[in-house]
């Protein structure tokens, strides 16, 4: 950012990289007239850890738990994608008990990922008891979730080929235990803020993002559905087990606030759905495939794969040139995307509605700076 000459009237005030609404080490250079942001400028590369160099130093199986440590919120979606991309290059079958229970899985961990932002925004807001609630929910996912992989948080289930372990009884009737919780509890959620009064007024209108602008800065996921773009890669470009599932996905046209809160309330719905109708037909059978290589190695050439993650679009894309070590793994993040809208939104906005505006946006900073 061109730092222009400050009268009178303005100032520059950094947000973060140390303030807790920043959730994680993200520092926003504001320039303000008054309350009024002028221009903003992200900084980024607080946290920087070298996952994708780390990628070019070990071996495919190696790597296995490092995906699920850039976006930690959705650890298990990235677990899933990073076997999806591998298997499609190597030509892997996965059998189909596997295939529902990593469906099962992914669309838990994307609940527990939104009712930990839905929590958060509260709080950020200066709501408290919506964040009690959020939680209390979402240890539920992670008692149920702990069962299958043995882990609550940075979650590496998926192997190539398969998942790790088959699921037990309590497995399944944990699941069939939250469903009807977590629809009694989304209830509860509609009267105690999205009819608040409070809540609906510091969050509708503000920050909107018209889809034209939505498209032009590659946003994705719920902020690109609440500009009104109905675009999945769920259905946009199957994989796994969705083509089989019926679902719908949230779309939104108002492209504020408001309307990325509600977007990310539907889509718990409609992964309550997908649980469903996946538990209602998990098959029997084997959960790996057989013949996987212990040292797995793609052909050699260039290869991609999208992913619908909690924040949006994750593309990964592997040069393979034959051997046991990627050539390069390079990932696509929702949230870098996602962040690149705030110089082009903050704008002519107060520094009071920066936090909803940034907190609608649903940013997980240790997936940027990877």
């Amino acid at each position: 950012m061109h730092r222009q000459a400050l009268t009178e009237d303005t100032f520059y005030l950094n947000l973060g990289p140390q303030h807790p609404s920043t959730h994680g080490v993200l520092r926003l250079l504001l320039r303000l007239d008054g309350e009024r942001i002028v221009e903003c400028q992200p900084i980024l590369g607080y946290s920087h850890r070298g996952h994708e160099h780390m990628a070019q130093n070990r071996t495919y199986l190696q790597f296995m738990p490092n995906p699920c440590r850039m976006d930690y919120l959705s650890g298990l979606m990235y677990n899933h994608a990073y076997c999806l991309a591998l298997e499609r290059a190597c030509g892997l079958e996965v059998p189909a008990r596997a295939e529902h229970l990593r469906v099962i899985c992914a669309e838990l961990n994307r609940i527990s990922s939104h009712l930990l932002w839905f929590g958060a925004y509260l709080m950020d807001l200066g709501a408290f008891t919506p964040f009690l609630y959020a939680f209390d929910d979402r240890e539920d996912i992670l008692a149920i979730l702990g069962l299958a992989t043995g882990s609550r948080l940075t979650y590496s289930y998926c192997r190539f080929g398969g998942v790790r372990d088959d699921v037990g009884q309590d497995f399944l009737e944990g699941i069939r235990a939250f469903i009807p919780k977590m629809r009694a509890r989304l209830k509860d959620y509609d009267t105690l803020v999205t009819r608040n009064v409070i809540f609906v007024n510091r969050t509708q209108g503000v920050g909107v993002i018209s889809p034209e602008l939505a498209r032009a800065h590659a946003l994705t996921g719920p902020c690109l559905r609440a500009s009104g773009v109905g675009y999945d890669i769920r259905k946009a470009e199957p994989y796994g087990l969705y083509p089989e599932l019926d679902f719908d996905i949230p779309v939104r046209a108002g492209g504020d606030c408001l309307d990325r809160y509600l977007v990310r309330v539907l889509e718990i719905e409609q992964s309550l759905r997908i649980i469903e109708q996946a538990m209602a037909r998990l098959p029997g059978g084997p959960v790996k495939a057989t013949g996987v290589p212990q040292f797995i190695t793609p052909p050699p050439g260039l290869y991609h794969t999208s992913y619908e993650t909690a924040r949006g679009h994750l593309g990964i894309f592997l040069a393979a040139d034959g051997t046991r070590v990627p050539y390069r793994l390079k990932f696509r993040v929702p949230s870098f995307g996602n962040l690149g809208i705030l110089p082009k939104l903050l704008p002519g906005t107060l520094v009071a509605d920066t936090i909803a505006i940034l907190g609608s946006m649903d940013v997980v900073m240790p997936e940027i700076d990877r």
